[in-house]
């Protein structure tokens, strides 16, 4: 296979750092069926790729190595950053869109995020020391820095049991903890990377950060 595609760094530091990184493939005609698209996303090895199947309309479809997934956060912000998109149209809805100066925003609900176990810890230097868990479930490990700003320090363990053991940004993650809490956040996940969300009425949470593009590459292409 010699698929064209982008790839992105989404939810990026205030450096432009970090942020997890995304295949995204514009033409969907490219891997044409179910197969073809998960042989694909498992050999590029990023958590998530997607592949444009109607540009104008925002019909996108996501991967990860393993399986195929209705929604995920850090894909669909990055989506809407490269094809610059208001909507874009998922299995869970129509999704919107905002493009407020350094970061891209979407509109989301915690209830598209998959099941996730939300473990808070004491300081953030007992997350940064964790170790990567054992496969078995998602976890999301965080801890207040400063609590009254609202700003945290996290690490997820998707725990599917594929290539991606620990993911340096996670937004369904982020929704699920925001939920939660009932507040604003700004998160500082992985090696340095930022997820801003903000709740809204009607269970609306947006969900927003930095995305930079980054030189893609013919397969086959390992992290």
């Amino acid at each position: 296979m010699n698929v064209a595609h982008d790839v992105l760094a989404v939810f990026c530091g205030a450096d432009g750092r970090h942020g997890n990184r995304l295949g995204v493939v514009r033409d969907g005609r490219a891997c044409p069926d179910e197969a073809s698209r998960q042989a694909l996303a498992k050999e590029l090895g990023f958590s998530e790729t997607v592949f444009v199947d109607d540009p104008e309309r925002g019909v996108v479809d996501l991967y990860t190595p393993g399986l195929r997934v209705p929604f995920a956060g850090h894909p669909v912000v990055g989506a809407a950053w490269l094809l610059d998109l208001e909507v874009l149209d998922l299995p869970v809805g129509e999704v919107w869109a905002r493009h407020d100066g350094e970061f891209t925003w979407i509109e989301a609900h915690a209830e598209w995020a998959p099941p996730c176990t939300l473990r808070r810890y004491g300081s953030a230097a007992e997350v940064e020391a964790l170790e990567v868990p054992s496969a078995g479930g998602g976890v999301y490990a965080w801890a207040w820095e400063d609590e009254a700003a609202g700003r945290l320090r996290a690490r997820a363990f998707p725990g599917r049991g594929d290539a991606v053991d620990e993911e340096e940004a996670s937004g369904t993650a982020a929704l699920l903890l925001t939920a939660r809490l009932g507040r604003a956040l700004n998160i500082t996940q992985g090696r340095g990377s930022q997820i801003m969300t903000a709740p809204g009425p009607d269970g609306v949470i947006e969900l927003g950060g930095r995305v930079r593009r980054i030189d893609p590459g013919p397969l086959p292409l390992r992290r």
